[in-house]
Parts: C-alpha cells; sequence; structure tokens
C-alpha cells in the first residue's frame, strides 16, 4: 500500500511539473505572440535651401500626407505593370489618401490596422513636410503582420513613394524589429499624368489650379526612373520604425 501511495505522489508531482512547464511554455508563445504598439516617423530630411531646377529655380521637397496599412500578409494598394486605381491616382497627383482608405473600409480591412498620417507633427492641422518637419503615427500589430505606406513626392505630377514589398514588423521568432526602413521605399511613376521636371513643372500640385489638371498619360504603376534625383532617397527623408514595448 506504501508502495502504491508513493507511486501516487510521484505521479501527481511529475503531472504537475509538467503542467508547469506547459504553462511556461504557453506563456512564452502569448508573451511572443502578443500585440506590440509600433511607431513610425516619417521625416524630411532634405536641404533646407531646397534642390535646384535645371534653369536654376529653388525648390523645396515635400511629401504629402499619405496611408498606412497592417496585415497578415501585407496589404496590397497597387501592382507594377498595372493601371493605378483611382485611389493610387489620388494619392499620386494631389497626394490625398482619402480615396484609398474608402477602398481599404469598402473592402472590409480592420480600422485599427490602417489610417492616415496627414498632420505634422507638432503642427495645429494638416498639411505637407517641408525640410525639417516630420509625420509620425502608431499603430499595433501581432507577429507576422506587414506595413505598407504612401507618401506622394509633392513636386511631382504623379510620383509616390511606398515600399516595393511590405516591410516585416517581427522577426522568424516572433521579436519586434526597428530601425531605418527608408532603403524599403521606392519612387513609383502612377503613369496617369503626363510628368514634368520635377519642382517646376505647372501642372505639379503646388502649382495647379486645381486638383487632377495635368495631362493625361493612360500608363501603368512602375518605378520611376530617368531621373537622377530620383535615386537621392536617404538625401531627401528618412522613414524609421519603433516598436514601444
Amino acid at each position: 500500500m506504501r508502495r502504491r501511495k508513493l507511486w501516487l505522489v510521484l505521479a501527481v508531482l511529475v503531472a504537475l511539473a509538467g503542467t508547469a512547464v506547459t504553462a511556461g511554455a504557453d506563456g512564452h508563445a502569448r508573451k511572443a505572440g502578443r500585440a506590440v504598439k509600433f511607431k513610425v516617423r516619417v521625416e524630411n530630411v532634405s536641404a533646407a535651401e531646397g534642390q535646384r531646377a535645371a534653369d536654376g529655380t529653388r525648390w523645396p521637397f515635400a511629401l504629402s500626407p499619405g496611408l498606412y496599412a497592417v496585415g497578415g500578409r501585407g496589404v496590397a494598394l497597387f501592382k507594377a505593370g498595372r493601371r493605378a486605381s483611382a485611389g493610387v491616382e489620388a494619392q499620386a497627383e494631389d497626394g490625398n489618401p482619402e480615396a484609398l482608405l474608402k477602398s481599404l473600409e469598402a473592402a472590409g480591412h480592420e480600422a485599427a490596422l490602417h489610417g492616415v498620417f496627414n498632420t505634422p507633427a507638432g503642427a495645429a492641422g494638416p498639411g505637407p513636410i517641408g525640410p525639417g518637419a516630420a509625420y509620425e503615427f502608431t499603430f499595433s500589430a501581432a507577429p507576422r503582420m506587414k506595413l505598407t505606406l504612401v507618401t506622394m513626392f509633392g513636386q511631382s505630377n504623379d510620383l509616390f513613394y511606398a515600399p516595393d514589398k511590405p516591410i516585416e514588423l517581427f522577426g522568424a521568432k516572433g521579436e519586434p524589429l526597428g530601425g531605418d526602413v527608408t532603403s524599403r521605399l521606392v519612387l513609383w511613376d502612377a503613369g496617369t499624368e503626363v510628368d514634368q521636371e520635377p519642382g517646376v513643372g505647372p501642372d505639379q500640385a503646388p502649382r495647379q489650379k486645381a486638383p487632377n489638371t495635368g495631362a493625361t498619360q493612360n500608363g501603368v504603376v512602375r518605378r520611376a526612373e530617368g531621373v537622377s534625383f530620383y535615386s537621392r532617397s536617404a538625401e531627401l527623408f528618412r522613414v524609421t520604425v519603433t516598436p514601444l514595448m
């Protein structure tokens, strides 16, 4: 009887130990799988004296209000080689993310996982960011989620910055990642309006008489090429992602 009781006690102890280990493992999994709050800062780091046009005119580099979206597979706002949606056209030509926002809502994308950034840090109201200014926004994401964002190159006809692929927010073990992701953003041509020289074109947002007034191009979304200025992203803006633990 004593042996039987001893074995029963040992069995209970082993079971409790196993339960403790399992609970610990589950706790670790929950910790690794919990949602993490992230802050994104989009900062205009271009020269205060501006950029120089072919005729010597100086113009300031600026980024427009934009949109961000987070999803498990990433959120595709456009596809290279295809015609831009009305939402992408409005963002690329006029720096207006509202149509893209409505398209995400119509598609049933979770409201907590997308939003518009349109007010410079410290500013009283919406507007573009010139040299020295920045946008900041926060969101919460769980492991395996990816970030995409889009903002217009403000001194262009229909150029916009967006990642070539959604940006991974977590590592293979579920740890949140952060740092400078500027190199992940590509300058895209929406193919909706005929291009003019950056910074001085009369049909570009700062100078056009009304939204959507430039000559129609009827092209497709593609990487912006052919102008050396297009490759100078690191001199113009910086995008950083910071996990807020």
